[in-house]
């Protein structure tokens, strides 16, 4: 039987704008499955981006309740959240982030070394990681404003994985790349969970949507419809594609 890794019970979130309150997300109970790739889908101002926040514990939500599994992460400090991220959670974002006065490999090691004090050992998963992406030795010297967007992406997931996280979180991952880095980002997405990572993962593209195993529909901050589809690969993607397409055009995509 699947395990939940994260559920929701009537999370709501608002925020205040020149006087107005805004309803984001509105009693939403949701869970996420272990295994799965989870994406989340809708237009823009749905709350996407609002709730990948929320459930990451990067964001509180305003009221309801977040169990990273039977723990309520919504009760958390934020100095309890930060532990809390970095000992559980992996990112991936448009906007890589990376120190621009550090290396790839130096970039990669400070993340590890905040959960691993042995350095030898974070190195060393470090460039097996960096390897598995495809990313040679000839880049890890390098700066970030040397690489090119889709390396930069590659190094940006070494980095979500390396201190093993239960959940990676990607925020329109391959928005910023063209078509041939999007692809190897994805394959790497797409590896990466069929070794049984979980991964939720907003984004406005169906190309990319098509990788998840789990499509879900935010309108309006509640989710209003779902599509379960077998992993990548295992079917044939014309045929995912018209799934999808069906599935969004019922949702009013």
């Amino acid at each position: 039987m699947s395990e939940i890794i994260i559920s929701t019970q009537k999370l709501c979130k608002t925020f205040s704008r020149g006087g107005h309150q805004q309803h984001v997300l509105k009693n939403l109970d949701l869970q996420i499955i272990e295994g799965d790739f989870t994406v989340i889908m809708g237009s823009s101002g749905s709350g996407k981006s609002t709730l990948l926040y929320a459930l990451s514990g990067m964001d509180k939500p305003t009221l309801g309740e977040i169990h990273f599994e039977k723990r309520n992460i919504s009760k958390l400090s934020n100095d309890q959240l930060a532990v809390f991220r970095r000992d559980h959670c992996g990112f991936v974002f448009q906007h890589i982030y990376l120190l621009d006065n550090m290396s790839v490999l130096d970039n990669v090691l400070a993340s590890g070394m905040l959960l691993n004090r042995n350095k030898k050992s974070v190195i060393e998963k470090a460039q097996q990681l960096l390897n598995r992406v495809g990313l040679d030795e000839g880049a890890w010297g390098k700066f970030p404003s040397q690489l090119s967007g889709g390396e930069a992406q590659r190094a940006g997931i070494v980095r979500a994985l390396i201190n093993d996280p239960r959940i990676v979180f990607a925020d329109e991952p391959t928005g910023a790349l063209n078509s041939a880095s999007s692809s190897s980002v994805l394959d790497i997405l797409t590896e990466v969970n069929s070794s049984g990572q979980s991964i939720v993962m907003v984004t406005h593209d169906i190309k990319t949507a098509m990788r998840g195993s789990r499509v879900l529909y935010l309108r309006d901050g509640v989710v209003c419809g779902e599509l379960r589809l077998a992993a990548y690969g295992t079917d044939d993607e014309t045929e995912r594609q018209v799934q999808l397409n069906a599935f969004l055009s019922g949702m009013g995509w």
